[in-house]
């Protein structure tokens, strides 16, 4: 049975376990899931989710990763993450993904929504950013339901296969009074 973090309507974020890294391994080498992730011409060895999984037990102070799950049937359907969590300054990344079976139901809206409860509630932290290339307009449209507002632009920043260079924008949500 896995850890309940968080509960939402549609998903819950968990705490990760050992057992989610065969599909973890598995979206992450599938090409439409990569592509607007960062590095997304690497390939995955199971050795890799292994070395991120012990890393992420180790590095507690500066990764929250969570596993969303889908409330009805319990199944992972991604992960979502507060990354180089600073306490000094107040702010953290924001990153998420899902298997691509698992577009278009809310569950990144829902699982971002949960993920900013635990980083202004749980860590006391201002601010929240997320960068995102600009052809993944779905990736947008749940940051922007979220409250973030676009901070700034790197002008044909990183290569996207299938798009050539992009511009990689960067949003940021700050810590409402009532969350």
């Amino acid at each position: 049975m896995r850890p309940i973090v968080l509960k939402g309507k549609l998903v819950s974020l968990g705490v990760p376990l050992r057992d989610d890294l065969h599909k973890a391994w598995l979206w992450y080498n599938d090409r439409d899931v990569r592509r607007y992730l960062s590095e997304p011409a690497e390939v995955f060895f199971y050795e890799d989710e292994l070395e991120w999984y012990e890393a992420l037990r180790r590095e507690k102070k500066r990764e929250k990763v969570f596993a969303i799950v889908e409330n009805s049937s319990h199944s992972l359907v991604g992960f979502v993450g507060l990354h180089r969590i600073d306490p000094g300054d107040g702010h953290a990344e924001l990153g998420y993904f899902l298997s691509r079976e698992f577009w278009g139901y809310g569950y990144a809206s829902e699982a971002v929504k949960l993920a900013l409860q635990y980083a202004f509630e749980w860590l006391n932290l201002r601010k929240v950013y997320a960068r995102v290339y600009e052809p993944n307009v779905a990736s947008i449209r749940v940051l922007e339901k979220n409250g973030f507002e676009l901070a700034g632009r790197l002008r044909k920043h990183h290569y996207v296969p299938g798009h050539g260079f992009v511009d990689e924008l960067i949003f940021e949500r700050f810590r409402a009074v009532d969350f």
